[in-house]
């Protein structure tokens, strides 16, 4: 016969008590619509990536996930897109296909072997618009799942509280 909660031992029951407070705070926190204009910022995968607090708290949670690679990726690309010196896309793009699209790159993202193909035929030739398919399939894969970790994650707590 069941004998209750009674037959389990003091340190089960204040244990799951720990675990039944630190659950109902995580439901709350998630469940709470953001109160200031900065927790809305971080609710916004694009507004994070304008905020430089924003990237920074971004940056190092996806150290911590052995992902930094994405968006130093996508930061370099957008540095690429705002080069207004046909002379200097050539060696960038060199240094963006080096560091992160070429096999066993130090920094290689993960992109399928289509959208890497067009990389490599565009970086012979480069333009503004180069990295643009890889750039948009790293800001999706980070959007779709790194972003939804980071929401949940102390990085982001620690970006709000410094706002």
């Amino acid at each position: 016969m069941c004998k209750g909660l009674s037959a389990l031992p003091s340190t089960c029951l204040e244990r799951a008590k720990e675990m039944k407070v630190k659950l109902a705070h995580l439901a709350d926190k998630q469940d709470r619509a953001p109160r200031h204009k900065e927790e809305s910022l971080l609710q916004d995968f694009e507004k994070l990536l304008s905020s430089k607090h924003g990237v920074q708290a971004f940056r190092s949670f996806l150290r911590s996930e052995f992902s930094e690679e994405n968006i130093e990726f996508w930061l370099a690309c957008q540095d690429y897109r705002g080069t207004k010196s046909p002379s200097k896309l050539v060696p960038k793009a060199k240094r963006i296909y080096s560091q992160f699209v070429a096999v066993q790159a130090p920094q290689e993202v993960n992109l399928d072997s289509e959208t890497r193909e067009a990389v490599i035929v565009c970086v012979s030739e480069p333009t503004p618009a180069s990295f643009s398919a890889a750039q948009q399939r790293i800001y999706t894969l980070m959007e779709k799942d790194s972003f939804p970790r980071f929401l949940k994650s102390s990085y982001c707590l620690d970006a709000l509280r410094s706002l």
